[in-house]
């Protein structure tokens, strides 16, 4: 029998979804993009790495099974890049992280905003569907809306940022249909906008921009909520709201205060992976601003960028502390964020990166009996 998603919610032990490559994979993609392979050859190598993958994280105790998004080079250029209108290219300079910068790239949007067939994403998720089998839950991952919107160089003889909306939610629309067609009952858009606004470095970056904060969050909100109008009421669509994720480095910091009336109680998503790792994500307070019995929010307490394991019992008073102010039924555990956001991966070893996650998946045994 299929395992189900009890009432649209996590699983109380899960995963963001990126995991770090093995070094076989990491040698196919250089010898690609060196000209000394074809796409057929290294999809052969991914193809068989993605079935590995599969089979570990059954190993481990995972219900939710990802791809390890083993195929792309960032969490969110590759599916951004393939949408109609968009191309991604190299700037000359990258993103700067706390202590380090990204390599190059970034996208533009140079046309109408569409999703079509041929967003090779679908043939991504194909394949892991018929990997994972019966008895646990493919989960597919996807940069969320507002990233195009935060992210991407817009042509302003094609669009204004706000004229881009209907389109880019349109596009969203489709996607969405298009993975449920597929097979896909869980879905998460992975967003590092709604950090912007937790600090001030970050709100005068936006301002910098000739950007209104507060009109920007508005925009951020219905991007989200207009994008999910009309999805399958069977299909479990969270968020997760990222820090920054490059190499062990993170971009921004800030408790959730600034923002938490929107994410707690506008956003209409079923669950919510948060930061928690430390002092950078301030304290629980805000989750009293969820206003839904029917909303979870997945306490990221673990992290990817180390490979010490945390405390077991000072996770669970963690958990404790969260409980007093959304009960614990709607909360569930999770690393912080993902082992790889983009492929060069955290600075942890793959043997690290599983015993974090089974530390994940037994401290969640222990809690939710």
């Amino acid at each position: 029998m299929a395992v189900k998603l009890e009432k649209k919610a996590p699983f109380k032990g899960d995963h963001v979804g990126s995991l770090l490559r093995p070094e076989r994979l990491k040698q196919a993609r250089l010898q690609h993009a060196n000209g000394e392979i074809t796409a057929e050859q290294l999809r052969k190598v991914e193809d068989e790495e993605i079935i590995k993958l599969v089979e570990k994280q059954k190993e481990a105790g995972l219900q939710s099974i990802t791809d390890g998004e083993f195929r792309r080079s960032w969490w969110h250029f590759d599916f951004l890049e393939n949408l109609v209108g968009v191309r991604g290219y190299d700037p000359g300079s990258g993103l700067s992280f706390k202590g380090i910068e990204t390599k190059s790239y970034i996208i533009k949007v140079e046309d109408k905003v569409d999703f079509d067939e041929r967003h090779p994403f679908l043939e991504h998720y194909k394949f892991l569907h018929e990997q994972v089998g019966e008895n646990h839950v493919p989960k597919m991952t996807i940069p969320s809306p507002n990233m195009l919107l935060l992210r991407g160089e817009i042509d302003e003889d094609t669009y204004g940022v706000e004229d881009i909306l209907p389109d880019l939610t349109k596009a969203y629309k489709k996607a969405i249909r298009a993975f449920y067609d597929a097979g896909c009952r869980y879905l998460q858009l992975d967003d590092t906008s709604w950090a912007t606004f937790l600090s001030e470095k970050g709100l005068q970056s936006l301002r910098d921009k000739g950007y209104d904060p507060e009109k920007l969050q508005e925009l951020f909100t219905r991007a989200i909520n207009e994008s999910l109008e009309g999805r399958p009421d069977d299909m479990l669509i969270t968020m997760h709201i990222c820090r920054g994720n490059y190499r062990s480095h993170y971009f921004s910091e800030g408790s959730y205060d600034a923002v938490s009336e929107i994410i707690f109680s506008k956003l209409q998503v079923d669950g919510l992976f948060l930061e928690f790792d430390d002092e950078r994500s301030g304290g629980f307070e805000p989750l009293k601003h969820v206003n839904r019995d029917d909303l979870h929010v997945v306490l990221g307490l673990i992290t990817t960028k180390f490979g010490e394991l945390e405390d077991k019992e000072e996770v669970k008073q963690r958990i404790s502390k969260a409980a007093e102010y959304l009960p614990a039924d709607q909360l569930a555990l999770s690393p912080q964020c993902g082992f790889a956001s983009t492929e060069e991966g955290n600075d942890i070893t793959e043997e690290q990166q599983w015993e974090k996650i089974r530390h994940v998946l037994d401290i969640a045994k222990d809690v939710w009996k």
